[in-house]
């Protein structure tokens, strides 16, 4: 009891020096528990929605495992109807036509109103059991061909109302019609731009085919339950279609979304593990300082009785009682967080509703857990350094021991783990395979980041003093000074450092990575592709038939390519069949995309029945010139395909594509499933480059999913996607980097506290005010300079391995991109005298007499 006594004591007694840590707490909490109630919460919603949509008995065509894209949906015949009607226990049976391959643009704009998150863009036939998911809210449900009623979410974000006209762009052609009607989510709006038409129109202009549907939905009469219907179902109409009970339907929906839910949600836990990890550091600072300024008091307390256990106790129960009052506060912030990103979801276009809001029992224990053990940890060190202190030299004032015997072998330990992590990325960079040094570069970054945190204390010594000589050379004896502030105490320099260290690491080494991918796939673009411009479309929706017609009535064009991706099953030499795309082109292809090839010239890959393959898969799989491999198109009749060009792996563009002639697909698939393309390329007349490009920006211009790009615009589009990634990223990492410069605010002003007496003599010989702010003001710079100097240069060491790792995945490009190193160096700089205003500002007030008067 006395130990708690003392400890609570402590803790109160010294709450303003803990309040820093306990921030760094809050908020790797926050971000956890933030984390963990947002994707709840979209988990719950997404459950809901599905749970409400779906039927008791649901229909539909069996998926095909990389089926072939043909812009239509998998259809179930509507003859089935008769047949499902009279199945006992049948209360109802509604058909269904969904599509989500469309584009809906507003008549009067000729404006894409599809949603630019990735959310799709569905289109759907009203029938009663879409009431489930939404109620009308205007107008009314669609009663003719040129009816639609469409979600108030997209119809407010586009100022639509009733009596506008919509353009429906689908595969069997373009339609117009006229909002009858505007509908509101009775859950909420996934983001998704939802239409809905009269069932008629959505066979014959979703389909083309007004004798099929997409699925029916079936009610179950009371008393019997959906399994129960699901076995009469199957009885009635055989195995020929997939047959779901509403669980079932429920589930497949949710593993659908619930992949990119889990990769969103521990990514985002990554990078709070990080911000965690860097808080780490701040907080074993603080217990260390503690320690060091309370020596003379657990001198005292050793002297009267207490044990090593009691001391070490005392110091550990300090960090409970921080790591719970930074973990509940925490807990809070993460609720707070979790609402902030449902607001900006919103904004995005995905409403999620705040009344909703899951919060699990586990989040609280996990974030309370993490804030405990993570701070209990951290404080173990120097509660054992408090333990080892002897009564008779703390009550001499003698202070923590030094390193001693202690910091060399931590040195030496750092150093052979330092040798470990460079041997294994220079292991990385001379890997062959992207997969083995893949394995390498991850080891490598582990143990170069562990060995320089380890020895930190080493670096100090020599960095802080190579900066100390460039930066604070000019600052005269000011300068001097902070440089030895810096290195008195090394380990808790390096500890400083080392927080920042992390972030600017990851950081360097995600720049030259992007970098790097951007400058490769531009050199690409100059060297292999020879089409004057690209035609693609926005998101993942195939070209129609109707838009490829548009863009080949363009004028001044020599040739146009058009590029398909064809699914089908391949056996190969050794008697293993394996899925693989084709990239099914026209013949000009071999001008547009000019690709280095190993054996073979690339025209011959596109002869009737040929094929090429690239030049790893040919290694691995033992596949070489003249082999002919069974070969049958998804859907299709099996041929042989004649391997007739090996290609070069030293490409971004179209790396490890196999190559066929569009034509040779299409000889061994039926009509309904012939593939539509997922990008054209067009060669300008010679000199008539601006003239081409004006007419096919002049015939698709009814057609808002699509734009015509140049080279140029397209290596500005590989641009904007790669930073979008990298801002991403920057912005996660934002979090650790602010803990970072928490730990920095905090050794400054536990060192101010520790400093007091000789602060107080330097003022009675005359040092100023100024003067002395400007000391620790330049500590504060050396420090962040250390820690930015090791974390990038580490991270350039890491950026330049992974670009060698992903060399043979065409990544052959190294890109440093210095603006960005030189800013965040610099920015370090400014970080660093952002976090010495506060402590220095209190150290220019203290009184010189009571500082001097302290013990």
């Amino acid at each position: 009891m006395t130990v708690m006594k003392t400890s609570v004591r402590n803790f109160l007694a010294h709450k303003g020096r803990m309040a820093l840590s306990a921030i760094a707490v809050l908020l790797s909490v926050a971000f956890v528990c933030g984390t963990l109630v947002f994707t709840d919460t979209m988990t719950a919603t997404f459950d809901k929605l599905f749970g409400s949509t779906a039927s008791d008995v649901t229909i539909s065509a069996k998926k095909v495992d990389d089926a072939q894209e043909t812009g239509r949906p998998d259809t179930v015949p509507a003859s089935l109807q008769q047949t499902l009607v009279k199945v006992p226990g049948v209360v109802s049976s509604y058909p269904d036509v969904t599509s989500d391959k469309v584009t809906v643009a507003d008549a009067r704009t000729n404006k894409s109103i599809s949603p630019s998150t990735g959310a799709p863009t569905i289109v759907s036939n009203w029938d009663p059991t879409e009431t489930k998911a939404v109620e009308l809210s205007t107008g009314h449900t669609p009663r003719g061909p040129t009816d639609a009623v469409i979600d108030a979410d997209t119809a407010k974000k586009h100022h639509l109302k009733i009596g506008d006209s919509l353009r429906v762009i689908a595969a069997p052609g373009d339609f117009h019609v006229t909002i009858s009607g505007i509908v509101t989510f009775k859950t909420t709006n996934p983001g998704a731009a939802v239409i809905y038409v009269e069932t008629s129109t959505a066979q014959a202009k979703l389909l083309g085919d007004t004798k099929a549907y997409t699925g029916y939905g079936l009610t179950a009469a009371k008393g019997v339950s959906d399994d129960r219907l699901k076995a009469d179902v199957k009885a009635a109409i055989g195995s020929t279609y997939t047959i779901d009970t509403a669980a079932e339907t429920k589930k497949k929906d949710k593993d659908d979304v619930g992949s990119f839910l889990n990769f969103m949600k521990y990514a985002m836990l990554g990078f709070a593990g990080i911000s965690v990890l860097v808080g780490i550091f701040l907080i074993v600072n603080t217990f260390s300082m503690l320690v060091a300024q309370r020596t003379r008091e657990i001198g005292l307390m050793r002297a009267l009785g207490s044990s090593r256990r009691q001391i070490n106790r005392s110091v550990l129960v300090e960090a409970v009682l921080l790591g719970i009052t930074g973990s509940v506060l925490g807990i809070g912030g993460g609720i707070g967080l979790a609402i902030g990103l449902m607001k900006l979801m919103g904004k995005a276009g995905m409403k999620l509703d705040t009344s909703e809001l899951t919060i699990k029992a586990t989040t609280p224990i996990v974030g309370l857990a993490i804030g405990v053990i993570v701070t209990v940890i951290s404080a173990y060190i120097p509660a054992r350094r408090a333990g080892k202190i002897s009564p008779m030299a703390a009550l001499r004032d003698a202070g923590t021991p030094a390193d001693g015997k202690a910091g060399k072998i931590r040195a030496t330990i750092g150093v052979l783990i330092c040798a470990v992590g460079a041997v294994a990325l220079i292991g990385a960079g001379k890997s062959d395979k992207a997969s083995s040094g893949g394995g390498l570069l991850g080891l490598g970054v582990l143990f170069s980041l562990v060995g320089f945190v380890i020895v930190g204390p080493l670096l100090a010594g020599v960095i802080v003093r190579a900066v100390s000589a460039v930066v604070l050379r000019f600052f005269g004896p000011m300068g001097r000074l902070a440089e030895r502030n810096a290195l008195r105490n090394p380990r808790r320099t390096g500890a400083t450092a080392s927080a920042l260290m992390i972030g600017l690491a990851l950081v360097a080494g995600m720049s030259v990575v992007g970098s790097s991918m951007v400058a490769s796939a531009d050199d690409q673009l100059d060297k292999s592709v020879g089409a004057d411009f690209i035609l693609q479309p926005d998101g993942d929706q195939p070209l129609t038939p109707a838009l490829v017609s548009a863009i080949k009535s363009a004028q001044h064009v020599e040739h146009f390519t058009e590029y398909a991706g064809v699914n089908a099953k391949v056996t190969l030499p050794d008697g293993k069949t394996v899925t693989k795309q084709f990239s099914a082109v026209t013949p000009t292809y071999a001008d547009d995309l000019r690709l280095k090839t190993v054996k073979g010239k690339l025209t011959d890959a596109y002869a009737p029945n040929g094929m090429s393959v690239n030049e790893g898969y040919a290694k691995d799989h033992h596949i070489k010139i003249g082999d002919e491999l069974p070969v049958t198109m998804i859907g299709g009749t099996p041929t042989k395909l004649r391997v007739n060009v090996i290609t070069s792996d030293d490409t971004t563009v179209d790396h490890g594509a196999w190559y066929i002639n569009l034509a040779t697909a299409k000889k061994y698939l039926p009509a309904d499933k012939q593939p539509l393309d997922q990008i054209m390329f067009a060669k300008a007349e010679s000199g008539k480059a601006k003239e081409a490009g004006a007419s096919l920006t002049a015939a698709v211009k009814d057609y808002p999913q699509l734009k015509v790009r140049d080279q140029s615009d397209f290596k500005d589009l590989i641009h904007k996607q790669v930073n979008q990634l990298l801002y991403m990223i920057y912005g996660l990492l934002g979090l650790a980097i602010i803990v970072a410069i928490l730990g920095v605010v905090n050794t400054l002003a536990l060192s101010v506290v520790e400093r007091t007496r000789e602060i107080g003599l330097m003022r009675a010989i005359g040092t100023s005010r100024r003067q002395l702010r400007r000391m620790i003001r330049l500590e504060s710079v050396v420090i962040a300079l250390f820690g930015a100097l090791v974390g990038l240069g580490l991270g350039l060491g890491w950026g330049t391995t992974g670009q060698r790792v992903l060399a043979s995945q065409g990544l052959g490009v190294l890109e440093i991109p210095w603006p960005t190193i030189i800013a965040v160096f610099i920015g370090s700089a400014v970080v660093g005298l952002l976090a010495a205003l506060l402590p220095a500002f209190r150290a220019g007030r203290m009184n010189v007499l009571n500082a001097i008067a302290t013990d």
